[in-house]
């Protein structure tokens, strides 16, 4: 089964995680993220010479999208275009918070916007740069596969 591709918001989420120093390389196909309350790890593999990738969160997991650990590895491979401007604009968010208060990824991403707008960065930068890192996913094709390590 092919991943899905996520809601855009996680390709924000993907970047402060970036900003925030989350992610760490394990091996050449293998990452941990720390979530943003610092409370889960989630363990993540892409190969994309295989064309596969799976991650322990919720929404590689259970609802089958490209979830935003494995956006986030993308970036650390190269294979997305990372905007540290963008990226530390979207640092120090506690995502998980806004996502069950707000309840709805449009007004998340509403909140998010006005977060970077308040340390310099317009929504408009913010919008071109999803867009194009959208397009940009929606390339890479990657199989769900079952090779996540334990986090």
């Amino acid at each position: 089964m092919y991943l899905k591709m996520p809601p855009k918001i996680k390709i924000l989420e993907a970047a402060g995680a970036v900003a925030d120093g989350r992610i760490e390389r394990l091996s050449d196909n293998l990452f941990r993220v720390v979530s943003s309350e610092g409370d889960r790890i989630y363990s993540v593999y892409v190969d994309l010479e295989k064309g596969e990738a799976c991650s322990t969160d919720n929404g590689t997991t259970y609802r089958g999208y490209v979830g935003y650990p494995i956006i986030s590895s993308l970036f650390i491979l190269g294979t997305l275009p990372y905007d540290a401007v963008i990226g530390k604009s979207l640092a120090n968010i506690d995502w998980r918070r806004l996502n069950e208060t707000l309840k709805s990824y449009s007004l998340v991403e509403e909140k998010v916007k006005e977060i970077a707008r308040s340390r310099g960065v317009p929504p408009e930068l913010i919008d071109r740069y999803s867009s194009n890192v959208y397009e940009r996913l929606r390339k890479i094709k990657l199989i769900k596969v079952n090779k996540c390590l334990n986090p």
